[in-house]
């Protein structure tokens, strides 16, 4: 046996150990700076999703449309010489509608993040529900959106100090369920003379745009309203499927209107009452207002409030296009400033039958249906009539709605006089 190696088996070895220390060696300062260092976080920019588009991606400029302004001199203070604003014009034309913009109304340009930037994008929002969004270059289109609208349940108490208006303002509600409230309890309550200490509860539904601004009071589904210690249920429900007909109901099913409905027109809000001194905005004088006005936007159904006969349906100077409705040797109604008139002299109309449409016809600064109301001949305030009463509900609904109010009854009465609002999204 050999005591030492042969010098050509060890020296393959030897250089094989020597060249692997060498690079571990040459790599330590390397690999330890390596670890020393710590890595660069790369954050990336969360999207903001407006329109439909990522405003992070572009400069903004958000303005209001002034006097004089139109699309195209818009486009062409921005860099859009008009050759290129008449290219756009006729690519949106049917689809979008830009030669008449409102005065105060916002509009958004989005631009290019360039050195040289560029307008990409013109949104105009004439109002909170819905905008409309043009494409200024590459693909060029133009488009009108609507925007989702989500009801809510809403849940609203309060105690009177004033006046229900104030209550409602004071405790922050939408404005608008005063009158909401005060058409469901039209005939039985004066809500001109509340007493200091009467109070309500109401269960209603809210209209909201981007989850969190209000677009207008849907409905209410149920109240409580205790006026002079008294209390008084109102249950909405629906008497008629086919002509739409809602009514208010109290615990026992009993009608809160009477043998006329509380008005012509649905989801409306009356936005003046008969008043003899009232002063009219159009005459700029006093001038006795013998109707009461129901607000409402142009096209709105008008129904007939009872059942009668058509005596007149014709155009008039200031009550525009009307119809009058004698219901019986007492009783008579008028429709004024309809936009079209659907029934004909002559024509028996039943209550909840379309006779025409609101409008702005005759002598009126905004779309309403004047409502007046005749007895014995003479013109009067229908709320401080003592009316027959509205048929009752009947034998088969009847067991239908006091099913329906029993989780309605139970809410309310859970309710406390000074709980805050609380919502609930319907859909």
């Amino acid at each position: 046996m050999q005591k030492f190696l042969d010098i050509k088996t060890v020296l393959p070895l030897l250089l094989l150990i020597l060249t692997t220390l060498f690079v571990t060696c040459s790599d330590a300062p390397e690999s330890a700076a390596t670890a020393n260092e710590t890595p660069v976080a790369v954050v990336e920019e969360e999207p903001q999703i407006r329109y439909g588009i990522d405003f992070n991606k572009y400069d903004v400029k958000e303005l209001k449309i002034k006097r004089g302004d139109t699309f195209g001199a818009i486009l062409e203070n921005n860099g859009i010489d008009y050759p290129q604003v008449f290219e756009i014009l006729q690519k949106i034309k049917g689809k979008v509608n830009v030669r008449k913009l409102q005065i105060g109304k916002p509009y958004t340009l989005l631009f290019s993040k360039d050195s040289l930037p560029q307008p990409k994008y013109f949104i105009y929002h004439p109002d909170v529900q819905e905008y409309s969004l043009i494409a200024l270059q590459d693909s060029i289109y133009g488009k009108k959106v609507t925007k989702e609208i989500k009801i809510v349940e809403q849940q609203a108490t309060g105690v009177i100090e004033s006046s229900l208006y104030e209550t409602m303002q004071n405790s922050g509600y939408n404005s608008y369920l005063t009158y909401f409230l005060a058409d469901v309890y039209a005939w039985t309550i004066d809500f001109t003379r509340l007493d200091k200490g009467d109070r309500f509860k109401v269960i209603y539904t809210e209209k909201f745009v981007d989850d969190t601004l209000s677009v207008g009071i849907e409905k209410i589904k149920a109240a409580y309203f205790e006026h002079r210690k008294k209390g008084l249920y109102a249950y909405e429900f629906e008497t008629d499927s086919i002509k739409g007909i809602v009514d208010y109901f109290d615990e026992n099913a009993k009608n809160l209107r009477r043998a006329f409905l509380k008005a012509p027109v649905k989801f409306s809000r009356i936005s003046s009452r008969y008043n003899l001194k009232r002063k009219i905005a159009y005459y700029g004088r006093v001038k006795p207002h013998r109707g009461t006005d129901y607000a409402a936007p142009v096209g709105t159904p008008i129904m007939a409030t009872a059942n009668g006969t058509v005596i007149e349906s014709r155009y008039k100077r200031g009550n525009g296009n009307y119809v009058k409705i004698k219901h019986n040797n007492t009783y008579a109604t008028q429709y004024l400033h309809m936009k079209r008139r659907k029934a004909r002299v002559g024509q028996f109309v039943k209550q909840g039958d379309v006779i025409g449409w609101v409008g702005m016809t005759g002598n009126t600064s905004g779309p309403h249906v004047c409502y007046r109301f005749w007895k014995n001949g003479r013109q009067v305030d229908p709320f401080k009539q003592k009316l027959p009463e509205a048929k009752p509900i009947s034998k088969k609904l009847k067991q239908q709605f006091l099913t329906y109010i029993v989780p309605l009854q139970t809410q309310l009465n859970c309710m406390s006089f000074d709980e805050e609002i609380n919502a609930v999204a319907i859909h």
